[in-house]
């Protein structure tokens, strides 16, 4: 396994703060970031969220990222990742690629993530307060993760990135 090939899921639910963490984490390996958000509107510029689009979604999540592995380049995964399989699947894509795997949860207070999703602006998720309800309940048990609590200010939450990575 290479020392520099790297794949890092960063997952969790809405508002948590996954692409706040995914950057701190990408900047620290100067790694390259999927982000699930941003790759469904590339290919559903008005999406319906259906359960193809999402699985079309994770596939061309994890072709992007595979290209990046295959160069040898560090990769950050940011998405909810709420299903176990699709976790699965990036162990199973790390593995082909010979990269290390992180399964990073990034876990926030209830209510400071509702107010962080009532307060977005130009942000690629669409994801609203139902959405966050639907999410959680929802949200398969994740195994052996590392897990990041973003409930308090952004430094706090970057010095436990710094100290991960």
């Amino acid at each position: 396994m290479s020392d520099t090939t790297r794949l890092v899921v960063v997952c969790g639910l809405p508002g948590a703060g996954k692409s706040t963490v995914a950057a701190a984490i990408a900047d620290r390996l100067d790694a390259a970031i999927v982000r699930t958000d941003v790759v469904r509107k590339d290919l559903f510029p008005d999406p319906s969220y259906t359960d193809e689009e999402s699985r079309l979604t994770y596939e061309a999540v994890f072709d992007r990222a595979s290209e990046r592995l295959g160069a040898g380049d560090p990769v950050v995964l940011d998405g909810t990742f709420r299903r176990a399989v699709r976790r699965r699947e990036a162990r199973d894509l790390a593995e082909r690629r010979d990269a290390a795997l992180r399964l990073v949860r990034v876990s926030c207070d209830e209510q400071t993530a509702k107010d962080r999703i009532r307060s977005r602006a130009d942000d690629p998720s669409d994801a609203d307060v139902g959405v966050y309800d639907l999410l959680r309940e929802e949200f398969e048990p994740v195994e052996d993760p590392v897990v990041v609590d973003n409930s308090g200010d952004l430094d706090s939450t970057l010095d436990r990135v710094r100290a991960l990575f």
